[in-house]
């Protein structure tokens, strides 16, 4: 676990590599009962254990959740990322807590008064230290003067959608619900920036809330008319599934993008080198693939095939499209408050 993003693989290897024959004490130890691991699956998982003489599965899901959720040197609330509804918390909590490079600690918490705040204990987080691993097997404490304040988390939340006919006969339409929602926050966010969106043109007839995709504000209607692509035929048949298009003042493209919920990545890489090699060379255009935070590993493997070489693409995780969405509604960011290199913090370069 050396590398400075983590990855499910990276806590399931952490995982598997414990004593199977040992019971694991909790973080909390007001908690006198044990985990058993019973079994581990490669690479990602899920993870089974034992505890109170019960089985219980972690799901690849899961781990993918707490993996994200883990930076170098910044305390978690496992609680928190879960939520009560999740059996499994504490048990994860304490099998993570027995691997080298996780540590447990208890933090100083900020909390509000009617005059004035004050500091009290705070909660149990873990902590991840690459850089300083403890003995495999044991707990280990790390004693920190870091003091939180937690502030609610802001629910991205998105108005109903209504599917044409045509698109209600594909196999999942929750997977194609969750595409669109990506979608209608990357043209919100455009549109808080200055730049019109164009939305693949099969996906403008989707109703959210009462209006069209076409109707929203900022959005393309016709490709043929964007002049950095209606003079080349072939970037415009090329450009017309894209998921996404950026423009701005009809000179730049900020931003070619395709959301890759339902569809394999490459295929999104391929519309997008398509549509590349049709067009001059416009070095300020980013090419970007929007997926799942699960799915970085395979958005970086096939971003560095050398047939995509070319486009030098980026990743843009759902939940910094959905980080940027809630930042731009909340304080209403506009492209006179922020520059361009501020979508770059955002997304990850796939290709050094």
């Amino acid at each position: 676990m050396n590398e400075k993003r983590l990855t499910a693989a990276n806590l399931v290897s952490a995982i598997d590599s414990l004593n199977k024959n040992v019971g694991y004490n909790y973080v909390n130890n007001s908690n006198k009962n044990t985990v058993w691991i019973t079994h581990v699956e490669r690479p990602e998982g899920p993870i089974k254990i034992k505890r109170n003489g019960r089985e219980i599965s972690i799901s690849k899901k899961a781990i993918w959740r707490i993996a994200d959720a883990l930076s170098t040197q910044e305390p978690v609330n496992v609680d928190r990322i879960f939520g009560a509804s999740y059996n499994f918390r504490s048990a994860l909590e304490a099998l993570l807590a027995h691997t080298p490079e996780i540590y447990w600690c208890k933090l100083q918490r900020i909390q509000p008064g009617l005059d004035k705040s004050e500091v009290v204990e705070g909660h149990k987080h873990i902590i991840w230290l690459p850089a300083h691993p403890h003995n495999k097997g044991v707990m280990q404490e790390y004693e920190t003067d870091i003091v939180i304040s937690e502030i609610p988390s802001n629910n991205v939340i998105y108005d109903a959608l209504s599917f044409p006919t045509i698109h209600n006969e594909i196999n999942n339409i929750e997977i194609k619900r969750r595409h669109v929602q990506i979608q209608i926050a990357l043209s919100a966010i455009g549109f808080q920036l200055g730049f019109r969106t164009w939305i693949a043109r099969n996906d403008q007839g989707i109703s959210y809330g009462n209006k069209k995709i076409a109707d929203l504000d900022g959005i393309v209607h016709k490709i043929e008319n964007e002049a950095m692509i209606g003079s080349f035929i072939g970037a415009v048949q090329a450009a017309m599934h894209i998921d996404c298009i950026w423009f701005k003042n009809g000179k730049l493209m900020p931003a070619v993008m395709e959301v890759e919920h339902s569809t394999g990545v490459r295929s999104g890489l391929t519309r997008m080198k398509r549509l590349q090699d049709e067009l001059p060379a416009y070095s300020d255009t980013r090419w970007v693939i929007v997926a799942p935070d699960e799915d970085r590993d395979k958005v970086l493997k096939e971003a560095n095939i050398e047939m995509f070489h070319k486009l030098k693409t980026q990743y843009f995780p759902y939940s910094a499209v959905e980080e940027l969405y809630s930042l731009c509604m909340r304080r209403k960011l506009t492209n006179q408050s922020v520059n361009e290199a501020f979508l770059d913090c955002f997304m990850e370069k796939c290709v050094g």
